[in-house]
């Protein structure tokens, strides 16, 4: 009994802020952000709830931790390409960070107390803008607008009933067969030739996304 209870207490010793952070990130990942609370974190990590506390102060910092976390995996822009450039790919690397953690589309601008891969991010974004010659106002209004549109197209695709062009074909199918064409013949044409053509919804974030910095390329010049 003595040397169960002593395994018992090294795992527990073993738990951390860090562990804590991991196993809450791993939830949100499976069972989305509303699954999050200290007794299912505690369970996963063979400890009571209570105990967590000594590492997180509630929910709340909790939340902070693993946004921030979602803030560490971006691929910070680099300024060597241009502006225009490093913004595209940062805009790839968010897209692609939250298809992995798409519970947190709604959270990483909801941080009151945000972490330091959070405002270090932030910092190199304006740090490029900056760097172009952008002035403050200017740099916000393209951090502002770019991530207006990946936020919004995430947030999309994450509700979508498909996820790879080979199943948007079938659901297309689906979908299809229930637009009556002399009802709605502007729908079922579409449709159809998307259908035909191969249509691959994930295409569209870079279309328009490119389309979106080149507008913002002839509307701001950097001084």
């Amino acid at each position: 009994m003595a040397k169960a209870g002593a395994g018992r207490k090294g795992r527990r010793g073993r738990v951390d802020r860090d562990r804590v952070l991991n196993a809450a990130l791993q939830l949100a990942d499976s069972s989305g952000v509303d699954s999050l609370t200290m007794a299912r974190i505690g369970r996963r990590l063979g400890v009571e709830a209570m105990s967590l506390y000594r590492h997180v102060r509630n929910k709340e910092d909790v939340l902070d931790g693993i946004v921030d976390r979602v803030f560490a995996e971006i691929e910070p822009p680099s300024a060597s390409a241009g502006w225009k450039q490093a913004m595209r790919d940062r805009a790839l690397s968010v897209r692609a960070v939250l298809a992995r953690h798409p519970w947190a589309i709604g959270l990483l601008e909801s941080r009151l107390t945000p972490g330091p891969a959070n405002l270090g991010h932030r910092d190199a974004v304006l740090a490029v803008l900056f760097d172009a010659g952008f002035s403050s106002a200017t740099a916000t209004h393209i951090y502002n607008t770019l991530d207006s549109y990946i936020y919004g197209f995430a947030l999309q695709e994450a509700s979508l009933p498909f996820s790879t062009a080979d199943e948007l074909a079938e659901v297309g199918e689906l979908l299809l067969a229930q637009v009556p064409a002399e009802q709605y013949p502007h729908l079922a044409r579409v449709g159809r030739e998307l259908l035909a053509a191969g249509f691959d919804y994930a295409a569209e974030f870079e279309w328009g996304l490119d389309l979106l910095l080149d507008a913002l390329e002839r509307r701001f010049q950097p001084t």
